[in-house]
């Protein structure tokens, strides 16, 4: 055999396993694009505060004799938590009642003769004018009843006001008086922060003023639980930025049923910004592919065969990147091994 035809046969079998290699299917894993309006995520870390917290005050002035809580106490609505001296509202509510009696026992006696007036004039033993004023002194004796009975009222209120109920259940975070001291009205004596329900104020900055709205989703996740990611609820958006921080409030309720969560400690929420109600196309990150240019483009499989396309990407979140323009909703993406793809080449989808 000639030399030339050896080296031609040779050539030809060194050359062809490698283009069996070349047509091998590739081994790929795909996702189908999700559809979402939302468009990206905002994380915001805030502070976590009581939707109810109250500095309680005494309702009168007076000496305080007990003091029935102390800082970390829990109380339920309506306990007692401070008793005042009571002694001189106790002598005045006596005093109303003595006077409320006097003024019943006068209106009986009003009454007596009334009745009595009645039945003589029947008989035509008394003149009309004496009916009529001792129905005038029972008319004066009903009113000063009714009178004696609001003062007895007023002096029982004023009795119980002596006493300082917990107007909602929560623990009591500071204690600001003790037995013996002299309170006024206004003087905060404890403070008292409800724990079931707590919030999250976090500042927004500005330009994001148009992309939050309350309905948007918004997961907390609390420093004391980095683990947990707590369902919340755009409660509040304050349309008012502050100059300094060029940045606005947004309050955000947690649901957090499940765990305890303390005012006054950290969390961070992420935000799901909405850019328009116009359904986008999110894929994951893995599977945009950067050139040189500063494009972007994607493997679509089709009938087994790699189809390289050029994509229009919009903003980038955690839940992926929206794609605005190049692929549809059915197409599978490749998203694993797509980085030693060529346009056309031949693959098997693993997923």
């Amino acid at each position: 055999m000639p030399p030339l035809t050896r080296l031609f046969i040779w050539s030809f079998f060194c050359l062809l396993p490698l283009h069996l290699n070349a047509n091998d299917a590739t081994p790929v894993s795909t996702t189908k694009p999700t559809q979402s309006t939302i468009a990206e995520t905002l994380t915001l870390s805030g502070s976590l505060t009581a939707e109810k917290e109250a500095m309680l005050s005494p309702r009168v002035d007076g000496l305080v004799q007990q003091v029935l809580v102390d800082a970390g106490s829990e109380v339920e609505k309506g306990d007692l938590l401070v008793k005042l001296d009571p002694a001189i509202a106790s002598q005045q509510y006596a005093q109303t009642q003595a006077a409320t009696a006097e003024a019943e026992a006068a209106r009986n006696e009003a009454q007596r003769l009334v009745d009595e007036a009645q039945r003589l004039r029947g008989k035509n033993y008394i003149s009309a004018s004496e009916l009529a004023n001792r129905e005038s002194n029972l008319a004066l004796a009903e009113a000063s009843l009714v009178a004696a009975r609001a003062t007895q009222r007023t002096a029982l209120e004023q009795l119980r006001r002596h006493e300082l109920p917990a107007p909602f259940s929560g623990v009591i975070s500071a204690k600001m008086t003790e037995a013996g001291e002299w309170i006024n009205r206004g003087t905060a004596v404890l403070q008292l922060v409800a724990t079931d329900k707590v919030r999250l104020d976090v500042k927004v900055p500005q330009e994001r003023f148009s992309s939050i709205k309350k309905d948007s989703p918004v997961q907390v996740i609390p420093d004391v639980y980095p683990d947990r990611r707590l369902p919340g609820q755009i409660n509040a958006i304050v349309p008012v930025s502050d100059p300094q921080a060029r940045a606005f409030l947004v309050r955000v309720v947690v649901d957090a049923s499940e765990i305890d969560l303390l005012p006054g400690t950290s969390a961070t929420a992420v935000i799901g910004l909405s850019d328009g109600e116009r359904q986008k196309l999110i894929v994951p990150r893995d599977a945009l592919l950067l050139h040189p240019d500063g494009g972007y483009s994607v493997f679509v499989v089709e009938e087994g065969v790699a189809e390289r396309r050029q994509v229009q990407i919009g903003q980038q979140g955690q839940g992926g990147v929206s794609i605005l323009d190049g692929i549809e909703i059915d197409d599978e993406v490749v998203i694993r091994g797509n980085e030693v793809l060529r346009d056309q080449q031949n693959v098997t989808v693993t997923n």
